[in-house]
């Protein structure tokens, strides 16, 4: 299925180079993500009554975090944007596509280790946490070459060939234009950004490309939203030229981040305050495309249940709940978590409701049977009570990015609202799993049938 009128560019994925790179990253998302997910678990026992006083995980508490962060954030999100360029994208540079996930499947498995290297002191900042470590910063920097090589390669083969008449390959290709400002944020603040001591210089230095990046994410997810409906037979009923106006004023706040950084000094207080405006200001841009995504769930509401359906509506409204949590941020407290919380979980279950979508093309097996079906809704339904127990907590005074004693949990309503927040956060591990071994049973298939062809082939 395609959307209305559009040419099938995202309904069959090009043989060869893009087929393979998008199984390659989409295995190394998985991983991530497997990855990331046992590091919840210590994360959530960590900060739950009753149990953070049992098992003394405090001081695991901070370097799990960051690797945790790193990996679901920065990993899994860079990797399935590279699964979707890689998908609507066209053939060619093959060179620079596998140096890019070599890179990144390299940085990947460095950083998952070092934690347990000496010297792992967590720096807690927004964005992208790190561990002061030279084993960290080493996966980091191969980490962010192998990305920008993708990039560059997204930017060439997603460009594309009518601006107002592919507005999937165009939404993917503004991702990468997103991507593309965020990576050279990054750079240019590491490159102007005096470095002194403490939290301050990390939270600087990755203020503006973590704010630019945000942009990639929601571009990326409402393609994912677009691509799951019209899968399902329900193609958006708006034309594919008024999508692609969409996606393109959806896609202009990013015009402020060059000139945001070429007018006002690096890390100083306005130019960190115009990022928080970008966020505030720019995001509504976003608004048709969100109410676009809201009629294409309205639209698959009627159709017979599957695992990309279930995603798309936990998708949605974890999305939502965190926008509109966005603006009840009062103070520095767990309200924000439950705010990007919300926002990039659903983000998270667009990619998973997609990647059901784009298995079976890919040459792996479809997903089938209830625990794909349920996934979203475990995984999404733990994340909504994780995120309203935050938010709760938040409201009555709990402060962000501290366990154990360190919450001084003291009244009933702040135990209630962390309660709330473990096993929300427990049954969302869950989730995650189920995913996990959904797509793991999917993708193993294909190497069964591949050794079932050959050795038929082998057969006399």
């Amino acid at each position: 299925m395609t959307l209305a009128s559009e040419a099938p560019l995202v309904s069959e994925i090009a043989a060869g180079t893009p087929a393979s790179l998008a199984r390659a990253w989409l295995w190394l998302g998985v991983m991530a993500l497997i990855g990331s997910g046992l590091l919840a678990v210590l994360l959530v026992l960590s900060r739950t009554p009753g149990i953070q006083d049992v098992f003394p995980l405090k001081d695991l508490f901070r370097a799990a975090l960051v690797v945790h962060v790193d990996l679901s954030v920065a990993v899994w999100f860079m990797a399935f944007a590279a699964v979707i360029w890689c998908a609507v994208g066209a053939a060619g540079l093959a060179w620079l596509g596998w140096s890019g996930f070599a890179l990144a499947a390299l940085a990947t498995a460095l950083m998952t280790v070092s934690p347990f290297f000496p010297g792992a002191e967590p720096v807690l900042n927004n964005y992208i946490p790190v561990l002061k470590q030279p084993l960290f910063f080493t996966s980091l920097w191969i980490f962010a070459v192998g990305i920008t090589l993708t990039v560059m390669r997204a930017l060439i083969t997603t460009w594309p060939q009518r601006f107002l008449g592919e507005p999937l390959r165009l939404g993917a290709f503004l991702g990468a234009v997103a991507a593309f400002l965020a990576l050279a944020a990054f750079y240019w603040s590491w490159l102007l950004v005096p470095e002194v001591e403490g939290t301050i210089y990390y939270e600087v230095m990755f203020w503006g490309g973590g704010h630019t990046l945000q942009f990639q994410h929601a571009l990326l997810m409402v393609v994912a939203w677009l691509w799951i409906a019209a899968a399902l037979g329900r193609p958006s009923a708006a034309s594919p030229r008024a999508v692609s106006v969409l996606f393109l004023v959806a896609a202009l706040p990013l015009l402020a981040v060059p000139a945001i950084y070429l007018l006002l000094p690096v890390g100083e207080l306005p130019h960190v305050e115009l990022f928080a405006k970008l966020m505030e200001w720019g995001h509504p841009y976003m608004g048709p495309l969100i109410l676009l995504g809201a009629l294409s769930l309205w639209g698959v509401r009627s159709l017979p249940a599957a695992p990309a359906k279930s995603a798309f509506v936990a998708s949605f409204t974890l999305f939502a709940l965190g926008g509109v949590l966005g603006y009840m941020i009062h103070g520095v407290n767990v309200v924000i978590p439950a705010h990007y919380h919300g926002s990039t979980v659903g983000v998270t279950l667009a990619f998973m409701g997609l990647a059901y979508v784009l298995l079976p093309r890919l040459g792996f097996g479809a997903p089938a049977g209830r625990m794909a079906l349920w996934q979203p809704y475990v995984y999404g339904g733990g994340q909504l009570i994780h995120v309203l127990g935050l938010a709760w907590s938040g409201g009555y005074g709990v402060q962000r990015k501290v366990a154990g004693a360190e919450q001084m949990l003291t009244t009933l309503p702040q135990k209630i609202g962390m309660g709330m927040m473990g096993l929300g956060g427990l049954i969302a591990v869950i989730g995650g799993l189920m995913f996990v071994l959904v797509c793991l049973k999917a993708m193993s298939w294909r190497r069964a049938q591949a050794a079932e062809k050959v050795e038929k082939e082998r057969r006399p």
